[in-house]
């Protein structure tokens, strides 16, 4: 990990920062021309004194920079916010330009990208569920190479865009072709593997099961690379988040995303069907956020690479707890699916929330759980 300053830590506890009293501000006197009515004395109330906040302390200081500094840098990535839409919820990215300003995010990550075209699953592969969504959609893409000539182009266009691309394969030599592409194409930031694909070659295990098959996989993905960062997106399906972890970090992995969807299944009791035509589905949503929570934190104290928190992840609030858990940076999933705009306002509140509390720089956030 990067000895810079501005690089942070996931397994660091910082110390939070926490609003100071302030004294109350003196009444501005009245000009000397004017005349001032004093009102009559009011009887005094039943209610507490309110606090008079003086603003002034929540404003940006030109020396300092902006206020609050939401700037996040890790691995190599540098993102002008933690938030960043997640993979299979955002297209390519380039489909959102109309509805949400892609410079204002800390970027996004491609659907998943393999060797050929993917038509994905027959429908019905979406099914909304209590407070979550289940989806089957196959990992439906155009593949690398169209993805290289025909979306990238239009994406390099944008200014100040952060573009990572997920990338997943059935073999360590999928993985390997695929990125060798992307290679090719200018305006990658990094790469995201999708790991919770079954393995043909050794029997359909996922990759994100096995310690030793996931190892395996990164050091391939590592070395097609170069000098792009490899992020491994982990799948909560594991008996140990932890050690799946430390297997990632050990191959060499840049950082650790997770979590990614977990097994589920909907059946419909008029019918006896299952609501899913590929009956076994992933459970996304506000519904796995409190497990999500639990194993980001697991990992951000197991590991001392980078971590990347998702999972249910729908308000500001749920961005600052996911950081006080542990991660650098956030991913935003199913909530775009209820609202395109989400992720624009999720970074909003974010800034807000900052300024209502007075953090200076989000990053002091990272690990503050205080125990």
């Amino acid at each position: 990990m990067s000895a810079d300053s501005t690089t942070t830590r996931t397994k660091t506890k910082v110390k939070k920062i926490m609003p100071q009293p302030e004294a109350a501000a003196a009444p501005a006197a009245a000009p000397a021309t004017a005349t001032v009515n004093q009102p009559a004395a009011q009887p005094e109330s039943p209610l507490p004194a309110v606090t008079q906040v003086n603003k002034s302390a929540a404003r940006p200081n030109p020396a300092r920079g902006p206020f609050p500094d939401l700037s996040i840098r890790f691995s190599g990535i540098e993102l002008k916010n933690p938030v960043i839409a997640a993979s299979g919820t955002f297209g390519y990215g380039i489909e959102f330009e109309d509805i949400v300003s892609l410079e204002k995010l800390g970027g996004f990550v491609s659907k998943g990208l393999s060797r050929e075209t993917m038509p994905g699953n027959p429908p019905p592969r979406i099914f909304e569920t209590a407070a979550g969504m289940l989806n089957s959609i196959g990992l439906q893409n155009i593949g690398a190479r169209a993805f290289v000539e025909e979306k990238l182009p239009l994406l390099r266009k944008k200014k100040d865009v952060v573009v990572i691309c997920n990338v997943f394969g059935y073999t360590r030599q999928d993985y390997e072709a695929v990125i060798r592409i992307l290679n090719e194409g200018e305006g990658i930031v990094a790469y995201e593997l999708n790991v919770s694909c079954p393995n043909t070659s050794h029997g359909g295990i996922t990759f994100g099961s096995d310690p030793v098959l996931l190892e395996e996989v990164v050091v391939s993905a590592k070395n097609a690379a170069g000098p792009r960062p490899i992020i491994v997106k982990l799948s909560p399906n594991v008996t140990s988040i932890p050690r799946m972890a430390h297997a990632a970090e050990n191959a060499g992995a840049d950082a650790i995303s997770l979590v990614n969807t977990f097994v589920a299944m909907a059946i419909d009791a008029e019918s006896r069907k299952p609501r899913i035509s590929n009956i076994i589905a992933g459970l996304s949503g506000p519904a796995i956020k409190p497990i999500a929570l639990r194993m980001v934190y697991e990992a951000a104290h197991a590991v001392d690479i980078p971590v990347i928190g998702l999972g249910g992840i729908s308000t500001a609030e749920d961005v600052i707890e996911f950081m006080l858990a542990g991660a650098a940076a956030v991913q935003v999933g199913t909530a775009n699916y209820w609202d395109p705009c989400a992720t624009e306002k999720i970074v909003e509140g974010v800034r807000a929330w900052c300024i209502e509390h007075r953090v200076e720089r989000i990053t002091d956030l990272i690990g503050g759980l205080e125990t």
